[in-house]
C-alpha cells in the first residue's frame, strides 16, 4: 500500500485486554487494554533488523479500542500510554459491561464493570 509517497508495513499487531471495575470509565479500561497489549511486545527488530534508531520518526502506532460508550474515550490519555511513535486513536462501539459490585467508596456510580478490547498495530514508514 502506498501512502504518501512511501510503503507502509505493519510490523506488530497485538490485542489486549483492559477492566475498569469500580468508577464505569471507559478510557482506564482502555488504557488498561493498551498497556496489555503493549506489555507483551518489544520492538527490538526495529532496531536490529530493520536498523531503525528514529522509532517517532518512522514508527506509526494505530489503536483501535473497542468498548461500550467510544464517544467517551480520552484520545490523549490513551496516547500517553504508548512510548514511542506517531499515534492514532479510534473507539468503536463493543466492549462488555456487566454486573459487578456498587461500592461508592471507590468511585461506583453503578454496580456495573467496563470491559475493553484493544488492538494495537505498529506501521514503519
Amino acid at each position: 500500500m502506498l501512502k504518501g509517497g512511501g510503503f507502509i508495513r505493519r510490523y506488530i499487531i497485538e490485542f489486549g485486554l483492559g477492566m475498569d471495575f469500580h468508577g464505569q470509565d471507559v478510557t482506564r479500561a482502555g488504557e488498561k487494554a493498551v498497556l496489555d497489549a503493549i506489555s507483551r511486545s518489544c520492538l527490538c527488530g526495529l532496531q536490529e533488523i530493520l536498523d531503525i534508531n528514529d522509532l517517532n520518526d518512522r514508527v506509526v502506532v494505530n489503536v483501535t479500542l473497542s468498548v461500550t460508550r467510544p464517544e467517551e474515550i480520552d484520545v490523549e490519555r490513551i496516547k500517553k500510554c504508548l512510548p514511542v511513535g506517531r499515534k492514532n486513536v479510534k473507539a468503536v462501539k463493543g466492549g462488555l459491561q456487566i454486573p459487578g459490585l456498587f461500592i461508592p467508596e471507590f468511585g461506583d456510580k453503578d454496580n456495573s464493570i467496563e470491559a475493553a478490547l484493544a488492538c494495537v498495530e505498529v506501521e514503519i514508514v
